[in-house]
């Protein structure tokens, strides 16, 4: 059996949008047959929902979706989005036939260990796979960022004549996509911006997992997207002409967004299972597959069956993408000859290259100076700007808070893609997904702000970002209980240790406003996953050392500030953030004290659990037992690094409203507290 298809080895005339013939027909009808084999191979998974939304897939994929098997990373491809990533048999299923390089062993590896067809679609693993799907609506809020890249990217770049950034964002969302809340956020300003090379078919099966959406939903899904500012059509999902006709209005429509509704049914074909809440998420049985087939007209006994004639015309609809594809390198040749500055930066955003000299003005401050990290943050942000034409980014509506408007910014508007600020509004979790969107999409450098203690709102969106560890830089400004007078709702004490608890996410924590830019400096060159930078709202001063150090040492996650005579201190003392000032004075009353203290700052968890063995031992040598952590959170975690001889100064419980300071003295975040607890570590030992 046919597994990868060379689709440069053919020529053929490009198939017509709106005729279709029996072959088409049959084409869905195998799809379906390939989710309901793999499903029952593996006996888990999701049959229904590729089985009611085939023909919608197979029309998109052979008539309109343009992609190259060849190459699936070619830029100016369109974006195809499963959100609902529980149906992914029907990814799974078009990328097999499309001829991308999942050949069927892989198809009936469905969900095994190691295989690279994973329950949910998952991005860097599979060939074609543009986004990580399956905690619903996150792969909608996904196709809105992608969307955005793409209008921001054609603004900057594209000249008259010189369409070099020109490509569709295509989603399939489901019933559960359209009840999580981050789908309202990212619908809301889809349609506030004017996306119009978004198009979202939304399978209508009416059906969920506990039975039909009327036990909880009866929105008026149409007068919802209306509402938003999106246009809409309904269309039955098994009318090929209809569903063309509405993908090709959908096209034309260029100043909104589109949904096209798409009347479906789960398990469709299946003549006892069709319209059950039991096909969601279950095999449907050997018996119920053998007469599904019987329905579908496909061999009853035949399992993972794929007759030359399906392979034929899909290698038929590919070459469209890749004849695309060869237009599009011409294109891009003549647009580096008529105009090469432009081409040349857009040549190192789509490399993820920083230009030569994005780093010149990078601000710097003297030991002694007071600024808070948010506002220094902003300062970055004012000196890279003007140098970074790709780096684009804005807040969930606390611009003057979180500091994230560069200077002289000018913002994305409706309709008006040529700025570089985005007002993401009262959106934190649509925020998040629309940045993993934007970073998955390539070509731009995604950064988002909003209130540490929001960051529980975008949990599922960071998450995700881990999982793909797509580069997208978190800016959480307002990091501990000094916030103040906000009190407890806006105070995060639980929040780093919940972060630090995500793989493949880097937390950093900078001291002071030269630690916050080699912080950015770190998430703009290491562009491997996404980066949190937890930022204060108070002032803190400028540490001694910190201009000298932080550039080279913050990328080791921890190093020694301030150490002992000789290097022998009798205790080590850990912080973070503001708490290293703190740290430090503590030191001072210790030396008053005859006692010798080290003063480590440790930025990143992360980045020090990533460094060598030996030079971890530097920093924290094994023989030093004694230690306190002093960080204004929950002590949760620093266990790893005080031991049981030591002491964590932190906060477990929540703040209260009061003047940051103060707050801050009455939960014990002072010098005094710190070293009452290093002299009570050494006093023991003395007594044991």
């Amino acid at each position: 059996m046919k597994t990868v298809i060379n689709a440069l080895e053919v020529s053929v005339q490009v198939l017509s949008p709106f005729i279709y013939d029996d072959v088409d027909l049959l084409c869905a009808n195998v799809i379906r047959g390939l989710a309901m084999d793999a499903v029952q191979k593996a006996d888990s998974g999701h049959p229904g929902m590729p089985m009611g939304m085939a023909t919608v897939a197979h029309v998109l994929w052979t008539r309109f979706l343009r992609h190259d098997p060849t190459d699936p990373r070619w830029f100016n491809r369109d974006r195809f989005i499963l959100s609902g990533g529980h149906g992914s048999m029907l990814l799974y299923g078009l990328l097999h036939l499309a001829g991308y390089a999942l050949p069927m062993e892989e198809i009936k590896q469905f969900r095994q260990l190691g295989s690279i067809t994973p329950g949910h679609p998952e991005y860097g693993l599979t060939p074609g796979v543009e986004t990580t799907t399956g905690p619903l609506g996150q792969g909608f809020a996904n196709g809105v960022g992608m969307a955005l890249a793409e209008a921001f990217l054609a603004a900057t770049f594209n000249r008259s004549d010189y369409p070099v950034v020109d490509h569709y964002t295509y989603i399939f969302a489901g019933d559960g996509d359209l009840e999580e809340g981050i789908s309202h956020e990212a619908a809301s300003l889809a349609g506030h911006l004017r996306l119009g090379k978004l198009i979202c078919f939304y399978d209508d099966n009416r059906i969920t997992i506990d039975g039909p959406t009327s036990l909880s939903y009866s929105d008026d899904v149409p007068m919802r997207f209306r509402a938003y500012g999106w246009h809409v059509q309904q269309v039955s999902a098994y009318d090929m002409p209809a569903i063309a006709a509405a993908i090709t209005e959908a096209q034309r429509e260029h100043t909104r967004p589109s949904l096209i509704i798409c009347r479906s049914h789960i398990a469709y074909g299946s003549p006892n299972k069709q319209d059950t809440a039991e096909a969601h998420g279950a095999p449907l049985g050997e018996e119920e597959v053998r007469l599904t087939k019987e329905a579908l007209g496909l061999p009853p006994d035949e399992h993972f069956w794929v007759p030359d004639v399906v392979y034929a015309r899909y290698r038929q609809a590919t070459q469209a993408g890749v004849q695309a594809h060869q237009s599009w390198n011409e294109l891009l040749a003549r647009y580096a000859a008529a105009h090469p500055e432009p081409a040349a930066t857009f040549g190192e955003a789509l490399a993820g290259q920083l230009p030569a000299g994005w780093d010149a003005a990078l601000p710097a401050w003297d030991a002694g100076a007071k600024v808070s990290t948010r506002v220094a943050s902003g300062r970055v942000l004012d000196a890279i700007a003007p140098r970074l034409p790709t780096l684009i980014g804005g807040s969930a509506d606390l611009t003057p808070s979180n500091n994230t408007r560069p200077k002289d910014a000018v913002d994305i508007r409706p309709g008006n893609f040529a700025g570089r600020y985005i007002r993401f509004g009262v959106r934190e979790h649509g925020m998040g997904a629309m940045l993993n969107g934007m970073a998955v999409h390539g070509g731009v450098i995604p950064y988002g702000g909003t209130f540490l203690v929001f960051s529980d709102y975008m949990r599922g969106a960071v998450r995700v970002a881990a999982i793909m560890k797509a580069p997208v830089i978190f800016v959480w400004t307002h990091d501990s209980v000094g916030v103040g007078e906000d009190g407890p709702t806006h105070q995060p004490v639980e929040h780093m240790a919940a972060l630090r608890a995500i793989p493949n996410l880097v937390v950093i924590r900078p001291a002071d406003a030269n630690e916050t830019v080699a912080a950015w400096r770190y998430a703009l060159t290491h562009r491997d996953r996404p980066v949190a930078l937890l930022l204060s709202r108070q002032n803190l001063p400028v540490l001694p050392g910190t201009r000298e150090l932080s550039q080279e040492s913050l990328p080791r996650g921890a190093y020694i500030l301030a150490d002992a005579p000789q290097g022998r201190p009798d205790v080590i003392l850990i912080g973070t953030g503001s708490e290293v000032a703190v740290a430090l004075a503590a030191r001072d009353l210790l030396a008053g004290q005859g006692v010798a203290a080290r003063v480590v700052n440790m930025p990143s968890w992360e980045l020090f659990e990533e460094q060598p063995a030996s030079y971890r031992e530097s920093v924290l040598p094994s023989a030093i037992t004694a230690r306190v952590a002093v960080e204004a959170g929950v002590t949760l975690g620093w266990e790893r690094y005080v031991g049981s001889a030591g002491a964590i100064v932190g906060i477990n419980r929540f703040g209260e409203s009061g003047k940051g300071p103060a707050v801050m003295a009455h939960l014990g975040i002072t010098p005094e507290n710190v070293a009452q607890r290093a002299l009570a570590i050494l006093t023991h030992r003395r007594d044991a």
